[in-house]
This record gives structure tokens, C-alpha cells and sequence, in this order.
């Protein structure tokens, strides 16, 4: 027999299935005996309450053992199949080939970085020597921007794939099972290299191939259709092919417009990130003083404000987490957040981002559908010119940058390549700076604690997600224009991190099967 109950429980007890099992004994008068197993199938912490509660669904088992049915993914080996080229072994590229190979396709996957583990050493490189390579860094290589990104799970993307799935296939590959219940699951930048490296091989054993430091150079296009591509100028035949490149990618989305490919202007977000210790974050959300105790996690935040019609919000928070170096070319400025598995470094960071829009940036509206993205290069240019022409990054107290006064010292953060002081409204467009200024001062009155001087910005966080849209119809996820160009996830602006990238994936994959 099994039963489904419900328990709201503190944390401690929370923290085991022994002790949660000791707690459902107790307060359901069930005999230990009776018991045969318990299996989590819902985990939420609700900060609201005082003292902190844990909102915990059970399916309790009784004289049975539990009903967990391992998860199995119908392969193939598909060596010899038709073949399929995906660009970008991301998220999206990754679950996009894990899909063709369950369908009896060949995936044949072009990544312009390196395989996952090599990547770190390119990443130690802009950290400790200022040197980037534009083809393997935070954003390109293998596993995509996530793989160096916290690992965040939550997506509210639920009518676009089955999120239970993704998740499942992840455990499959060497993710925690707690992934399956938590309300906002996270991977930790620690643990994805060994689980993306599980998919990758796991997809050459059935037959897949993988083609590391090929970067796309150019399409083949003939009479609206696809013939082939060119990769670090050499050329390879596909009718097929899905385009998985990520929002960073700026070089396919102008080989697309110079050959004149349907490409659109989409809203955008840039700003800054923030960074709080952590004990400050804690002692905020959970009102815990200095110390949280064992049993709690690092918390979190979600801050959103509009300003004048205009929206502030906070984007990607790392509890417990690091600031990275995320440009993708020298002579640029971008920062973003991560966290180990754990989430126990003593620093809070978040990006703090403000939407554009297309009226936001006329200036560059020579550049057409790609104005946006030249708006964006510019600032992230402006933040290396007018900061210490380094890798440093520009940064400000938080409580300078509202009071508009260049900070005297930088407070002690986690951004490795080091910062330099600057006022922020000198190098962000003014109406970003304007409307971070205010969302701060409001924010601070919605979290007491959050507008200190402990805490510091960084600019610019600004690839929250790509300027560029490469259209696709609604019924194939076909380009309407090119025959056999299936544009997907967030290079193409259809997903936004990991889960809904790996959905949209497996979508094109499906229906770039379905047309073949």
C-alpha cells in the first residue's frame, strides 16, 4: 500500500529521509515496522514562516517497496543513419542529439570551443593572465554558457516539453535525484563538466560525432534551402541542420544578414551584477543574525521593479557564488554569476538588469536587425575603454552608485581578474544607470539590509539573452525562408536557460525529423 501525505517540518528534519521518517512515526502514529521506504516527491523551504518551515509531498509505502521506476532512454546505434548537423553542443544541442538518436538519426555536432574539461584552462587564462580566446571561454565551448552558470533547473517553460524528462536524463547522466523534487533545483558548476561529459559519450558510443574547435564559417544556401556548411572553411554536406549557437554568438547572426537570411530585432536586458556577503543575504530572508546554522541553504532572491514604465529585475542569483569573466572577445567587459553544487562561498552575487528596447538604441539602427547586438558591444566596449583597459572590471559600492559618488575603495568580492573603482553612470547609457538607481533605493526598502555599502556592482551584465531573434514557423520550428534551417533555443530566441534550452532542443529535433 502506498499514501501521499503532507508535512510541514523544520529544516533539521528536513535534511534526512531518516529523520523524516522519524517525524511521519510520530505525528501519524505509524509503527516504524509497517514502513517499507519513502520517496520525496515534492521539496519547498518556506522562508515566510518564524520559525522556518519545509513544505515536504511523501508517498509513504507500507509492507511494499517503493514504486521508483528507473528511467530509460530508448538509444540507438545509429552510425550508418541519415545524418543530421547541429551546431552548438549546449544545452539545446546536447538533448537535440540524445533526440535523434532515440528517433534513428545521426547527430553530427560542430562546437566552435573545446571539450568540456579542456575549457578550464582557457577560463584560468582570462582569470589569471587577461587573456581570452574568442572560441573557448564562460560562454563557448562545450555544455554551452550553462556549464559555467550555477546549473539552474528552473524554468517556467512547463507547456513547451516535459521539464520531468530533462531533469530525469540529467540524473541519468550523474545529477543528484533531489533535482527531481526541489522546487528550484540546481546542478552547481562543479558537478556539470563530469555529467556533460557522461552525454557526450554516451552519444558517441551510439554512434554520434563530435566535431570540438570547428567553428561555422559560412552556410550553403541554394534555392532557400540549406546544402551544407562550412566549418573552419571546410565544407560538409547536410540538409538538415539545427542551429543551437547561443546568445553569444554574434558572428552566425551576421553571416546570416550578409546573406540576407530573416533575422529580427528582439527586447533585451543589460545592467550590472551585485554582490552581497552572504551572511547579509541570509540574515535578511531568513531574519537569522550572522549565522544560519547547518541545516538552512545559502538563500536566495528575486527582485523585480518597474521604473518609469520600465523594468528592473534581478536575473540568474547565485547564492553562495562566484562572479565570472564572460566576454567572449578581448576588449569587452561582461560579468556573470555561478555556484558550486554546495553554494558555500561567502559572497551573494545576482545581475541587476534593465529591459531595452528598440527605441532604446536608434543610433544604431543603420545596423538593422542587428542593432541591438552593436548596442550591446558598445557598452560592454565602453566598460574595458573607460575602465582600466583590463580585464577589471569597473565596479562601484552599491551605496555610492545610488548616491551618484566614485567609490574611494572597492569592497573585498569574489571577481578573480580584479576590479578598478569608476562611477557607473560615467559608462552605462543613462537611462540604465537612471533606472538601476532608482530600482536600488527600492529594493532596499523591500529587502532592510540590501542598499549598503557592503555591497559592491560590477559592470556590465549583459548577455541575460540574445538582441537577435532567427524566426522560425510556429507549426515545423522551420526558418520560413530557408528550406532545412531549424533555429532553436536561446542563440535563436526561443528558450532561456538550461531546462527550457534542453526542451527546445529536443523540439527542433522532433520536427526537423518529422520533415525530413
Amino acid at each position: 500500500m502506498k499514501k501521499i501525505i503532507d508535512i510541514v517540518c523544520s529544516p533539521e528534519t528536513a535534511g534526512t529521509k531518516e529523520s523524516i521518517q522519524q517525524f511521519i512515526c510520530k505525528n501519524y502514529g505509524f509503527l516504524p515496522e509497517e514502513i517499507s521506504g519513502i520517496q520525496i516527491l515534492k521539496k519547498s523551504l518556506d522562508a515566510r514562516r518564524n520559525p522556518i518551515k519545509v513544505n515536504i509531498q511523501i508517498a509513504v509505502f507500507f509492507h511494499e517497496n517503493p514504486d521508483e521506476i528507473a528511467f530509460e532512454l530508448h538509444l540507438q546505434h545509429i552510425s550508418t543513419a541519415p545524418e543530421i548537423a547541429i551546431v552548438g553542443a549546449g544545452p539545446a544541442g546536447l538533448f537535440a542529439a540524445i533526440k535523434l538518436i532515440e528517433l534513428g538519426f545521426k547527430p553530427v555536432i560542430f562546437e566552435r570551443g573545446k571539450p568540456v574539461k579542456e575549457r578550464r584552462r582557457d577560463l584560468a587564462n582570462i582569470t589569471k593572465n587577461n587573456i581570452v580566446n574568442s572560441d573557448s571561454n564562460y560562454c563557448f565551448g562545450e555544455g554551452g554558457a550553462g556549464t559555467y552558470s550555477d546549473g539552474k533547473l528552473y524554468t517556467r517553460s512547463s507547456k513547451r516539453g516535459d521539464v520531468k524528462r530533462i531533469l530525469q536524463i540529467l540524473v541519468k547522466f550523474g545529477a543528484q535525484e533531489n533535482i527531481l523534487y526541489e522546487a528550484h533545483p540546481h546542478i552547481g558548476t562543479n558537478k556539470l563538466p563530469g555529467i556533460i561529459e557522461s552525454i557526450r559519450n554516451q552519444i558517441i558510443a551510439c554512434g554520434g560525432v563530435f566535431h570540438f574547435n570547428s567553428r561555422v564559417t559560412d552556410f550553403k544556401i541554394e534555392h532557400q534551402a540549406i546544402k551544407g556548411l562550412y566549418v573552419n572553411d571546410n565544407y560538409y554536406s547536410f540538409s538538415k541542420v539545427i542551429l543551437a549557437t547561443g546568445h553569444s554568438a554574434r558572428d552566425i547572426y551576421e553571416i546570416l544578414h550578409s546573406k540576407n537570411v530573416l533575422i529580427e530585432a528582439k527586447p533585451f536586458a543589460l545592467g550590472v551584477r551585485v554582490e552581497h556577503p552572504q551572511s547579509l543575504i541570509d540574515s535578511i530572508q531568513y531574519k537569522c543574525g550572522t549565522d544560519r546554522g547547518p541545516f538552512l541553504p545559502a538563500a536566495s532572491y528575486s527582485l523585480v521593479q518597474q521604473v518609469a514604465n520600465r523594468g528592473v529585475f534581478s536575473f540568474c542569483m547565485c547564492p553562495g557564488g562566484i562572479i565570472a569573466p564572460a566576454m567572449t572577445a578581448p576588449g569587452e567587459i561582461v560579468v556573470n554569476g555561478w555556484s558550486p553544487s554546495k553554494r558555500n562561498n561567502p559572497y551573494a552575487n545576482s545581475g541587476i538588469v534593465v529591459s531595452v528596447q528598440p527605441e532604446d538604441y536608434k543610433m544604431f539602427e543603420v545596423y538593422g536587425p542587428l542593432a541591438g547586438l552593436k548596442f550591446q558591444s558598445q557598452v560592454e566596449i565602453d566598460s574595458f575603454q573607460k575602465g582600466n583597459q583590463s580585464l577589471q572590471a569597473p565596479a562601484q559600492k552599491l551605496s555610492d552608485f545610488v548616491s551618484k559618488k566614485t567609490s574611494t575603495h572597492i569592497p573585498k568580492n569574489s571577481y578573480l581578474p580584479g576590479t578598478v573603482s569608476r562611477n557607473l553612470h560615467d559608462i552605462l547609457p543613462p537611462f540604465v544607470a537612471k533606472s538601476l538607481q532608482q530600482a536600488f533605493i527600492l529594493f532596499g526598502q523591500k529587502m532592510k539590509g540590501y542598499l549598503t555599502e557592503e555591497a559592491v556592482i560590477l559592470a556590465t551584465e549583459s548577455r541575460t539573452s540574445s538582441p537577435v531573434r532567427i524566426p522560425r514557423n510556429k507549426e515545423n520550428f522551420e526558418h520560413p525562408q530557408i528550406k532545412g534551417l531549424y533555429p532553436c533555443a536561446e542563440g535563436a530566441g526561443y528558450a532561456g536557460g538550461i531546462v527550457s534550452a534542453a526542451m527546445d532542443g529536443e523540439n527542433s529535433a522532433l520536427a526537423c525529423v518529422n520533415n525530413f
